[in-house]
This record gives structure tokens, C-alpha cells and sequence, in this order.
């Protein structure tokens, strides 16, 4: 049809019929133009058949060595210091479809949980969780995430079947974790130490990690020991949480791995915690994200809303997944608790490597980054993550310039 148009056309006409039958031709089904693929083999001249190459910016000075930096697992931007503000994220068009589950996923590669969960092995492992598994509408099995006993079993279940930790307890009404996305920001802190040690992660006891707010699931300190043998310390206001963090640790055997310590001044976050002496290779936080019970209720409605949109006939709990006040709100919000994290870090700036926290939501990023110039950090990742639906970050941040960490990693990391 198109050989008789060109007999029939002017030449122009005819590079406008063609040009829009191939805009057809590229629509995915339901109309949604599919996106160009990044050149992934990072070579010039040479790209990949269906690949669009990306415009190279161009370079920035930073006015001094260090730099700010936007990382999304291995790209990275460099962005100049002293801006009070940080641009918006640069995009990356999807990579191309591929059959491995592993790479479809959003996950980190090192991540244990890439594709669909295999709940034939979960329950060999763990049969109780056989109680809780269902039909989804797509005809696969599932749990339901709207009943709080099911996702602790279910949790359970994973850290026996794919990380060997036998025993997994946690108090009803305490935050209940999901598993895969704290995997990836340990992934990623784990990538941020193979930056100052040559690409290699740094592994072993020696290692130490510093989890603020590790409340009652302890759940950093068991997947960062089990993946990479590192040492935790882990810190909580909450009493409770703690004596039940502890069971999890003695009923694992990891007292020699990982210690508890209770924060007595509930305002402070490093400081009265940390002794003198101490070391610590990075810190870690997932922070209370609202700023009062009435919001936190609201975001809790919010997402079991979400849950409850398959099956409108669910009768819906009045809470997420689980949590204390102090694990879901504090004045101020999430923005108020970083900032004063931020402040607190630069009097121990020594003590402590990388330091690091989950940001929910990104318009708390130009603040977080003002507050970090204002402060003089030398160096700030933000590391992009994606767990289905949702969208997460960690920033990290250290005092340290390469130099002083690369003498860091010599002394601490050398065997």
C-alpha cells in the first residue's frame, strides 16, 4: 500500500504517511508508546540495535574534589557543590524486555527475591505458612497482605527458606518489615564501601554497621550478617522492641555478631549512644515518616484502600503493617528527623564513615541536601530503589574526603 501511495504522493506527503505508520508501529498495545533503551555496553560508536543513544552532558566542575552525586545501581551524576538545591533525578529509559526474571525486576541483581515467590518451597520450609496462602484474581497463589498474622508468617518463611535464620519472632503491633526492599538498601550500602575498596564489598565482622531504630524485627542486623558477615550495632528508644530484637538474635546464636543498646535520651539519635572509642564503617535508619498519629492513621487507610481494591468484600483493619507511634510518627515528620540526624552526624563525623537513611518521599531531597552543604559533608549519594509499585531512596552522606577514606578502608579493611 505504501509502493502504490509513493506513485500516488508527492515525496513529502509520502515521509509524513510513512513516518507515522512507523509511530504506529512502535505504540505497545493499548496505545502507550514504547520507551528507547540506554547503549548499555558503554561503548562509543558502537550501540546496540534497538538502543537510543542518551546526550552526553556536559562535564561540571565541582569547586573543590568532592562532589554531589545522584546513583541509581552504577549511574551516576555528578553535580556541582554548594548548590542549595538538587535538579530533578536524570531519566533513564527502560532497559530492554528480557525473559530472566532476575533482570525484569526492579530489585538489586544481588537481591535474593527477583521474581515471583516460589510458595511451594516457602511452605516445605515453613509449613504454617500453608494456614495463609491464597488464590489471587490472576490465579496464582499469594497471601493476603491485609492480614498482619499472615505477612509475619510469610516473613518468616523468607528468612528461613531463602537466609537460613531459623528463628523469627516479632510482638504483635510492632512494625512488621517487608523483607525484599530492606535486602536492597543493605545491597546498596554494600556497594557504597566496594566504591572506597577497589569495587570489592568489604565482608567480615570487621565491618561494622550502625542501625538506628532497629526496633523489635532486628531485621537489617539479620540479612547484613547473613549476606555479608558484617557486625551490627543496633539502637532503639523502645524498650520492648529491644528485649524482642534480642530473642531474635539469642535464638539465632548472633550474640558475637550483633549487639542491642537502648538510646536513653529520646531525643538524641547519635549522641549518648555512641562511646568514644567506637568505629562504625556506615550507619543506616529507616525513619518515622509522618509527622502525627492523625497522618500516620490516614497513610495506614490509604494503602490498605490500595490492598482492599481487588477484593472489595475484604473487611479492612484499621492499621498498616503494624507499627508504634514512635516507629511511624514524629514532630516534624520525616524531614524534621533527618535534618537533626544530619546535624547530630557532624559531631561525630570521625566515628562513622558513611552515613545513611531511607528517604520516602523525594521533595524532602533539596532540603536534605541544603542542610548537608551547610554542614560541609564531602561527599552525598542518593540511591535510587523500586520495590513494585513503589518508589524509595537512601541518601548517604560522609565528612570523609576520598583520601581519608581510602586510608580508612587500608586500616579497618586490610587483612
Amino acid at each position: 500500500s505504501l509502493s502504490k501511495a509513493k506513485t500516488r504522493m508527492p515525496g513529502g506527503a509520502f515521509f509524513c504517511l510513512l513516518f507515522f505508520a512507523q509511530t504506529k508501529k512502535s505504540e505497545a498495545p493499548g496505545g502507550a508508546q514504547q520507551k528507547p533503551t540506554i547503549n548499555t555496553n558503554n561503548q562509543p560508536g558502537k550501540q546496540h540495535k534497538n538502543s537510543t543513544r542518551l546526550p552526553i552532558p556536559r562535564p561540571i566542575q565541582p569547586r573543590n574534589s568532592s562532589g554531589w552525586m545522584l546513583q541509581q545501581y552504577g549511574r551516576i551524576t555528578r553535580l556541582p557543590i554548594g548548590s542549595d538545591t538538587m535538579p530533578k533525578p536524570p531519566h533513564y529509559p527502560k532497559q530492554p524486555a528480557s525473559t530472566s526474571a532476575a533482570e525484569k525486576s526492579p530489585l538489586h541483581p544481588r537481591n535474593r527475591h527477583p521474581g515471583r515467590y516460589d510458595f511451594t518451597q516457602l511452605i516445605a520450609d515453613c509449613a504454617e505458612l500453608g494456614e495463609y496462602v491464597i488464590t489471587n484474581p490472576h490465579g496464582k497463589p499469594s497471601i493476603d497482605f491485609a492480614n498482619p498474622a499472615a505477612v509475619r508468617v510469610f516473613n518468616r518463611a523468607l528468612l528461613k527458606s531463602l537466609y537460613g535464620i531459623q528463628h523469627w519472632e516479632i510482638t504483635e503491633g510492632y512494625l512488621c518489615p517487608p523483607i525484599p526492599g530492606r535486602a536492597d538498601y543493605l545491597h546498596g550500602l554494600a556497594d557504597l564501601l566496594a566504591a572506597d575498596n577497589a569495587g570489592e564489598i568489604p565482608r567480615g565482622l570487621n565491618i561494622r554497621a550502625l542501625d538506628i531504630g532497629v526496633g523489635a524485627s532486628c531485621i537489617y542486623p539479620l540479612l547484613g550478617h547473613n549476606d555479608y558477615g558484617w557486625g551490627f550495632l543496633g539502637s532503639d528508644i523502645d524498650a520492648s522492641a529491644l528485649a524482642c530484637a534480642q530473642k531474635n538474635v539469642d535464638n539465632n546464636q548472633l550474640q558475637q555478631a550483633i549487639e542491642l543498646r537502648l538510646q536513653t535520651q529520646r531525643g538524641q539519635i547519635f549522641s549518648g549512644l555512641l562511646q568514644a572509642d567506637e568505629r562504625f564503617d556506615l550507619s543506616l535508619c529507616n525513619p518515622p515518616f509522618h509527622a502525627n498519629a492523625e497522618e500516620a492513621a490516614s497513610g495506614s487507610r490509604r494503602k490498605w484502600k490500595n490492598l482492599g481494591k481487588l477484593d472489595p468484600q475484604r473487611t479492612l483493619p484499621e492499621l498498616n503493617f503494624g507499627g508504634q507511634n514512635h516507629e511511624l510518627w514524629c514532630t516534624g515528620g520525616e524531614a524534621s528527623f533527618v535534618k537533626r540526624m544530619i546535624r547530630e552526624s557532624q559531631a561525630c563525623a570521625s566515628q562513622v564513615l558513611w552515613f545513611s537513611t531511607l528517604v520516602s518521599k523525594s521533595g524532602n531531597l533539596p532540603d536534605i541536601y541544603k542542610q548537608l552543604n551547610k554542614l560541609g559533608a564531602a561527599e552525598v549519594r542518593t540511591v535510587e530503589m523500586a520495590q513494585g509499585n513503589k518508589q524509595s531512596r537512601f541518601v548517604a552522606w560522609t565528612f570523609m574526603a576520598a583520601e581519608q577514606r581510602q586510608q580508612w578502608a587500608q586500616t579497618r579493611w586490610t587483612k
